[in-house]
């Protein structure tokens, strides 16, 4: 475990019994976790739809609908129509209660394993969760074939929950790019962790949409099971340690816990420690928004006036992930000439004009226009999470991601329960408002990453002028030793 990522020399001597040593600096084109995470996603982008459909169709079977269910624009008032109520009531109440019990443990376990992390590695990390989802797809095909109470597929989400969760994974995975990666280079590199989310759900909902309709819904978690497996494998054969480590160091301990607290509320470098607090709330809010339109987004399109059919939302799903690949090379280009504070900006304007378009979109064709128009949407949250990475300590990475996956997981309560309440409460007068709030939320970030992208540039200028007046003197001094002393100003 003590591997440097890409280096011939001997590792440094040790500093303590429980210090992390080093963090290693391996080239920036070369992958290292990227693959990890790419499986891992493709994973969670087949079983979470697959899972759903599933209880679905047993609830369906347990309550006597028929599954001839009406959609959109052929909705009817009569008894099946609410039959089929009854049953997306039920299964949405199945997801709720499988979803809080993975998140409570789950809440536990990565900001115990994060910072857990910065002392033993991050392989164990991106094992260990692996594992858990792997035991998890097991259980479930184990209440598919043997047709048990779909309530069991919640041991294998606490199970799951327990050894980390894909939030560890994403933990882990930030981590590691923020050890091999240094200050110029680690923007992109998080950006490239972003695109393989993206890439990966664009991948997995093609692919279970596909297998799911010409086979069913059990085949298809075969394939959840190999890539888990995979990631586990890709994880111990070509992952080197980016963390170098003297001795281990207990896991189950409250020191844990308290390093992410220190990380934020130490009184040390009160100016990192604001801004920590400002880019992980502009995160919150970004992320927030991001999660609440995708649970919104295809019931919009599902209803009037659009009433798109499954192959449209399809297409509509492919288009949304491929934003993740826009922004990484509309992100590389843009670092040519702009700072990255300016590049989350450029992100942000771009995903609030695309939600504007969506709030009034009353045709397919400006519903496509919104979503080209939001084709840089995504490179706001590399920008910030390689920012917070930049604001805290090597050896506080683990704890930092750890506190992110924490923020994220919270998102996805928040945004459920603002924009899903949101939606049918605002329908009787304007549709799209939701897109619209969404669109206003997207100014709270704008504004706090524009002021401190400002701050920091006159700090910067403020610097270089400093540095100016003191290389200016030095020359001066130096002219006029060489001459003679009378002639020579006083410097």
């Amino acid at each position: 475990m003590a591997d440097f990522e890409d280096s011939g020399s001997p590792p440094p001597p040790a500093l303590g019994p429980d210090s992390p040593l080093t963090r290693s600096r391996g080239p920036g084109a070369r992958p290292t976790v990227e693959p990890c995470l790419f499986l891992s996603m493709l994973a969670l982008a087949l079983q979470a739809p697959l899972s759903t459909q599933y209880i679905f169709q047993r609830v369906s079977a347990e309550l006597g609908f028929s599954g001839n269910r009406s959609r959109g624009c052929n909705s009817s008032g009569g008894p099946e129509a609410q039959l089929e109520q009854a049953v997306e009531v039920l299964t949405s109440h199945w997801n709720l209660y499988i979803n809080m019990g993975g998140f409570a443990v789950g809440l536990f376990s990565v900001t115990l394993l994060g910072p857990w992390s910065d002392r033993v590695g991050r392989r164990p990390i991106l094992i260990l969760p692996g594992i858990g989802l792997t035991l998890q797809t097991a259980i479930y095909l184990i209440v598919m074939y043997q047709e048990l109470p779909v309530g069991y597929f919640l041991i294998g989400r606490l199970l799951s929950g327990l050894l980390g969760d894909f939030n560890t994974i994403l933990a882990g995975c930030f981590s590691y790019i923020a050890d091999v990666s240094d200050k110029q280079s680690r923007t992109f590199r998080v950006a490239v962790l972003e695109a393989s989310l993206g890439i990966a759900g664009m991948f997995g909902s093609i692919i279970g949409g596909q297998w799911s309709k010409a086979q069913g819904y059990i085949s298809p978690f075969w394939l959840v099971l190999a890539l888990n497996l995979a990631s586990v494998a890709y994880v111990l054969i070509f992952v080197r340690e980016s963390v170098t480590v003297n001795g281990p160091s207990k896991l189950f301990t409250t020191e844990h816990y308290r390093s992410v607290c220190r990380l934020y509320c130490s009184q040390q470098e009160a100016g990192h420690r604001y801004r920590l607090w400002l880019y992980a709330f502009s995160l919150f809010v970004v992320v927030t928004v991001h999660f609440g339109i995708k649970d919104i987004l295809v019931l919009f399109e599902l209803s009037s006036p659009l009433c798109w059919q499954s192959n449209l939302i399809g297409y509509s799903l492919a288009v949304e992930h491929l934003t993740y690949l826009s922004s990484l090379l509309g992100l590389k280009a843009m670092q040519l000439c702009v700072a990255d504070s300016w590049i989350a900006e450029i992100g942000l304007v771009s995903n609030m004009a695309g939600l504007v378009i969506f709030s009034v979109a009353a045709t397919s064709s400006v519903m496509f226009t919104g979503h080209g128009v939001r084709f840089l949407a995504m490179a706001t949250t590399p920008v910030i999470r390689a920012k917070l990475s930049k604001l805290a300590d090597v050896t506080e990475q683990g704890a930092l991601f750890a506190s992110v996956a924490c923020v994220e997981s919270v998102c996805s309560l928040a945004s459920t329960l603002i924009f899903s309440s949101l939606y049918p409460a605002t329908l009787y007068f304007m549709k799209g408002f939701s897109f619209l709030f969404g669109a206003a939320m997207l100014l709270i970030p704008t504004s706090i990453i524009g002021i401190l992208g400002w701050f920091d540039t006159e700090v910067q200028y403020s610097q270089f002028e400093d540095t100016s007046q003191v290389a200016r003197l030095t020359l001066d001094s130096d002219t006029c030793s060489s001459q003679n002393e009378q002639i020579c100003p006083d410097v």
